[in-house]
Formats: structure tokens, C-alpha cells, sequence
């Protein structure tokens, strides 16, 4: 399980609204300098809000401002990524191939390539419209077992 830190900003029946803080990724990162993450997220300035389900937890035991800790099964992390940036990148070759086989030219190619990114990106939007209220693929609240001082 991914496990990030966050604040909580709003509490509802039977989830939260977490700002969450990057720092697991990009300040440990060997690449911070020349990634494009990093710089993207400090041009943008926007915190990011993650919908947490507290899973038969009560909403009364959370307060807004209280730092929690979130997770995410990595399987569910890692074919989310596949998806996300591998579908695009098939229909992008396989647009640009039927334009360039079916049409002959440098163009039809092109624009096939470009037809097939939009069909790609339409699919993965679909895709996470389709699942967006599934509970699999929801960050959850999760308690890390802390050590206890003194001993």
C-alpha cells in the first residue's frame, strides 16, 4: 500500500476531502532538477484534494486541519498509470499507421496520430468516469503503526 500524509479540509457523512503534500515523490526523487513534475506542480501552485473513503470509520472521530495518513493499493497505482499512459500511446501508433498505410503520406499520418492521441485520451477519460465512484479504486484512511517512545 502507497501511504501518503494529508490534511484534512472537509468531512462529510461517509468520506473526506484531503490536501495532500507531495513529499514522498518528488523531494526524494533522484530527478527532481529536470522533471517536469516538479516543475508543473510548483508553476501550478494548486493543492490537490483527494476524495477518502473512511471505510466503516465514523466522520465524527475527524476534524477539519487533523493530519491522516492515506492509502492506495500499488497494483491499483500501477495499472492506473499503465492505462493511463500506455493506451494513448497505442492508439497513437496505430492512427498514425492506418493513415500512413491506408492514405499514403506524410500527413494523413499525422493527422491519423492525432485522431488516435484523441481517441486514446477520450478512452481514458471514459474509463475514469466509469470507475470513479468504485471503492476499489479509492484512497482509503489508514493508521501506520507508530513506534511507541520510552522503550
Amino acid at each position: 500500500m502507497l501511504i501518503e500524509s494529508g490534511q484534512v479540509v472537509s468531512v462529510e457523512v461517509d468520506c473526506l476531502w484531503v490536501q495532500t503534500v507531495q513529499r514522498s515523490t518528488c523531494g526524494s526523487c533522484v530527478a527532481q532538477k529536470g522533471c517536469g513534475q516538479s516543475l508543473l506542480a510548483k508553476w501550478a501552485g494548486r493543492p490537490h484534494y483527494l476524495r477518502v473513503l473512511l471505510q466503516g470509520r465514523k466522520a465524527s472521530s475527524f476534524e477539519v486541519g487533523a493530519t491522516i495518513d492515506v492509502g492506495i493499493p500499488e497494483d491499483i497505482v500501477a495499472l492506473g498509470a499503465m492505462f493511463v499512459y500506455i493506451l494513448p500511446l497505442l492508439t497513437l501508433l496505430l492512427g498514425a499507421s492506418l493513415g500512413h498505410f491506408l492514405f499514403v503520406g506524410e500527413l494523413p499520418a499525422v493527422l491519423g496520430a492525432v485522431f488516435g492521441t484523441a481517441t486514446g485520451a477520450f478512452a481514458v477519460r471514459c474509463h475514469a468516469a466509469h470507475y470513479r465512484n468504485d471503492s476499489r479504486f479509492q484512497p482509503v484512511v489508514v493508521e501506520r503503526l507508530r513506534p511507541v517512545s520510552g522503550i
